[in-house]
């Protein structure tokens, strides 16, 4: 099998990379020790992520050069615009045999020729044929997800999409993922900004990669950006995932804005999106600090179901969703000293922030439910 190398010689430029202020640092010494028991950390990052810029010692990050796909063109598959009644076990049997299929017809063409992934690891093959197919089965079977607003997603060039974050797990992320790509009318991919801890783990790490996650710092973004990719970004973080079920669906502060910075370097539009249902998955009710500091995490939730019910607890709510994509903020309205501002990135950030959370308020007053609307 032939494997063609496209990576972008990233760090000969001499540039270093900042963080974006995605997540937040767990911020101890707890989490310093663990993070060297682990081991080295992910190639592309030299520290944990904070709530401001730091160096970086990469600007792209790398991939094996043992992974690599060649893009085969193909339909997109799109879903039907139906939802399947909750727990449905017809639909669920044929979600299932398509995933199943779809990993079948991956393998098979995999094996047949050569192949390659993006700068970054992402592997559209793979992600087409056995990821979405796999989050479909949540996205239409078990979440029921409602999307609206994708008409604001632009047809072709870049975009930096900046949602609200919540449920304890990333999973919104993940879902956000398919609601792109299966409602655009010309099957787009997001690619997702994610954090250091993503790729601390070897298996989480490497689907990451494939499936077109990065890790959140400026140069990923803009390299993504400038590319004509459409990004997505959670500034709450941490934050944002780790409340309280108490605080659901009131915005996290939003770190000091360096998504805003990188959409006005780049001069792509900031889409604002609004998740409704992710609050409910994992009602996250109180969280055993004492205990993620000794293992160097930013926290571990207490649900109704978890640790109660054991690995049982980990199953997600089937709680009813709704994804809203906001009419774009533009960026092309700022000159070019417009991104060392910091009066014009507060405003920015707080427009943005803004118009998330009042899309939320209005979302909600019209929800007919939590898990069976």
């Amino acid at each position: 099998m032939m494997a063609r190398d496209s990576r972008a010689g990233g760090a000969a430029d001499g540039r270093s990379a900042k963080v974006i202020h995605l997540y937040s640092s767990v911020g101890n010494a707890a989490s310093a020790r663990a993070t060297t028991r682990r081991g080295p950390r992910h190639p592309s990052q030299g520290h944990p992520n904070t709530d401001g810029f730091t160096d970086e010692v990469s600007s792209v990050t790398p991939i094996s050069d043992d992974v690599r796909a060649k893009i085969e063109s193909g339909e997109v598959l799109l879903p039907g615009n139906e939802r399947s009644p909750l727990l449905s076990l017809g639909g669920v049997r044929r979600a299932v045999a398509e995933s199943v299929i779809g990993a079948t017809g991956y393998l098979r063409e995999r094996v047949t020729g050569d192949y390659e992934v993006d700068d970054f690891g992402f592997d559209k093959h793979f992600t087409e044929s056995v990821w979405f197919p796999a989050l479909r089965v949540l996205f239409d079977k078990w979440f029921r997800v409602q999307v609206t607003g994708t008409e604001h997603l632009p047809l072709e060039g870049g975009a930096l999409l900046v949602a609200n974050h919540a449920g304890s797990l990333p999973i919104d992320a993940l879902m956000t993922s398919v609601a792109v790509h299966d409602h655009h009318p010309d099957g787009r991919f997001l690619r997702m900004l994610a954090a250091d801890m993503a790729f601390e783990s070897p298996f989480v790490g490497e689907v990451a990669r494939r499936t077109g996650s990065t890790l959140a710092c400026t140069t990923d973004a803009e390299h993504l950006l400038r590319s004509g990719e459409l990004t997505g970004v959670w500034p709450e973080g941490y934050k944002g995932i780790g409340k309280l079920y108490k605080e659901r669906y009131k915005l996290q502060r939003f770190g000091r804005g360096g998504f805003v910075t990188t959409a006005l370097r780049t001069g792509v539009p900031i889409i604002p999106v609004s998740i409704v249902g992710s609050e409910e998955i994992y009602p996250m009710l109180s969280d055993l600090k004492p205990l993620a500091r000794i293992l160097g995490l930013p926290y571990i939730p207490i649900t109704p179901t978890f640790p109660l019910l054991g690995p049982l607890g980990l199953v997600p709510l089937p709680s009813k969703w709704h994804i809203h994509f906001g009419e774009p903020i533009e960026t092309s309205r700022f000159d070019a000293q417009a991104a060392d501002d910091p009066m014009v990135i507060f405003e920015v950030t707080d427009q943005v922030r803004e118009e998330i959370q009042q899309t939320l308020y209005r979302m909600l007053r019209h929800r007919s439910g939590v898990y069976f609307g």
